[in-house]
């Protein structure tokens, strides 16, 4: 499940005094109780983009997970939002109405700005939606929102503004079978993407949900009607809605068009940038693997996984080279990390992601291959909580398994050195005794940062790991 957070105080930036405003022109309840006169104001009040990691200055409504209208209870999941890595549902700190959306599905807020209005009685939501129209929204939806019919904050879309809409209930567990159809029984999709459906014809039975737990949510209907996913049409003569579509390109990617990055891919750049600030150094090692290819054949029937064994070899070899392990931050001084947390590079549709494997040195080998398991499903279904992949202190990335024998990886911006697995390959060698023979042998490079980190360092490093490897025996206990 994706990490549950709060709308409140707690989520507008330090700038803002408070998140939630009172309106002032809302009128006064005044009760009377013995000779004591109070004043009890209505609140409508402001819901914010919340800051959901230490890096994300914006964010991406994905699905509102309650329609306008709708009453709702401290603690109740309300919108799912997209941070620069995970797609998260937050919660409302408050009991009362959702009055008013102002950011639609898609559309993207600055942190700490206005994204919806929250009413304290039924009376008050036609003040907020008033309120709502005079208020401009943060910022602009996203070209493919933009794209698609704009929802209307102050007309609702039933005759009765006050009555509840239906409220999308999320699935708490996955399935083996489609998430967003629960075996073609019910259909779980945002109610802007329900809207979205019937005005572009869109047969929500067949199309499948990137939201959390499988939801249909705006883009997967809009990506639909584009691949042609209609409902069958009554009226057998033509029509603009049910003429052919044409057939996209065998990649999906329409040629000459601009593209914006998605909120992972802006947090990636960023990254990218600030990393050119680090003056790094690379070393490269070759190591045979032979020893490793059978302990894997060996242990592979329970589960354990080449990348845990990688990573566990990785971190037995940091224990006896802290430095390597170590971080600098603000170039004046370096931490010697207390734990040794391997992030591990993962791509997932639309950017990039690296979970870790916590304390990889004390965890044994089939527990840190099923932690892995874990961590790579949540991480491809963007439900990664922060802490599981913004607290490495030594990153691994792999692209042996493609059969790239070698390349070099950029450091990420906050750790002391990244490795480069390339792939295992037989290679004809000369053995101690003249001869000639065969092994598997891997390429392994590291960029380090040089401030900390010295090139004595990683070939130290490098001797220890090769070692470990190629006596693997210490990697199953």
């Amino acid at each position: 499940m994706s990490q549950l957070l709060h709308l409140g105080t707690s989520f507008v930036p330090s700038s803002s005094s408070s998140a939630l405003r009172r309106n002032p022109t809302s009128s006064p309840a005044i009760h009377i109780s013995g000779n004591k006169r109070t004043t009890i104001q209505a609140k409508i009040r402001e819901i914010f983009m919340p800051a959901l990691s230490s890096t994300m200055t914006e964010g991406k409504i994905v699905s509102w997970v309650k329609s306008e209208g709708d009453k709702l209870s401290k603690g109740e999941s309300v919108v799912v939002v997209e941070s620069d890595k995970a797609d998260m549902d937050v919660e409302t700190f408050y009991d009362g109405y959702l009055a008013a959306i102002m950011v639609e599905e898609g559309g993207v807020a600055a942190v700490g700005s206005a994204i919806a209005l929250l009413a304290e009685t039924e009376d008050e939501i036609a003040e907020a939606r008033s309120k709502a129209n005079t208020s401009p929204s943060s910022s602009p939806p996203s070209p493919a929102a933009a794209a698609a019919p704009e929802k209307s904050v102050g007309a609702p879309e039933k005759a009765a503004p006050v009555k509840p809409a239906a409220t999308v209930t999320v699935a708490k567990m996955a399935s083996s079978a489609h998430p967003a159809s629960e075996g073609g029984k019910r259909i779980v999709a945002s109610p802007y993407a329900k809207k979205l459906a019937k005005e572009l014809n869109v047969d929500l039975g067949n199309v499948v949900g990137s939201g959390p737990m499988g939801r249909i949510v705006a883009k997967d209907v809009e990506a639909a009607a584009a691949a042609g996913v209609s409902v069958a049409a009554e009226d057998p003569k033509p029509s603009p809605s049910s003429a052919p579509v044409k057939a996209p390109a065998s990649t999906g990617i329409e040629l000459g068009t601009v593209v914006p990055f998605t909120t992972m891919q802006g947090a990636v750049s960023r990254n990218m940038v600030d990393s050119l600030a680090v003056p790094t150094f690379r070393v490269g090692y070759t190591i045979s693997t032979d020893a490793l290819d059978a302990l894997y054949k060996k242990i592979k029937s329970k589960g354990v996984t080449m990348t845990a064994l990688l990573a566990k070899a990785t971190a037995l070899a940091l224990v006896k080279h802290p430095v390597v392990n170590s971080s600098c931050r603000d170039g004046k001084s370096f931490t010697y990390n207390s734990s040794i947390n391997i992030a591990v590079a993962v791509a997932i549709d639309g950017g990039l992601i690296t979970p870790v494997l916590q304390d990889a040195d004390k965890v044994d080998i089939y527990s840190l291959s099923r932690k892995w398991k874990e961590l790579v499903d949540k991480a491809r279904a963007k439900q990664l909580q922060p802490h599981e992949y913004n607290t490495g202190t030594f990153t691994l990335s792999n692209l042996g398994m493609f059969g790239v024998d070698r390349f070099d990886a950029i450091l990420p911006p906050g750790t002391g050195a990244i490795m480069a697995v390339g792939a295992s390959e037989p290679t004809v060698v000369g053995t101690k005794d003249g001869r000639i023979g065969m092994k598997s042998q891997m390429q392994v490079n590291v960029t380090a940062d040089h401030r900390v980190i010295y090139g004595a360092d990683l070939a130290s490093f490098l001797q220890t790991l090769a070692k470990i490897i190629e006596d693997p025996k210490d990697l199953t206990f």
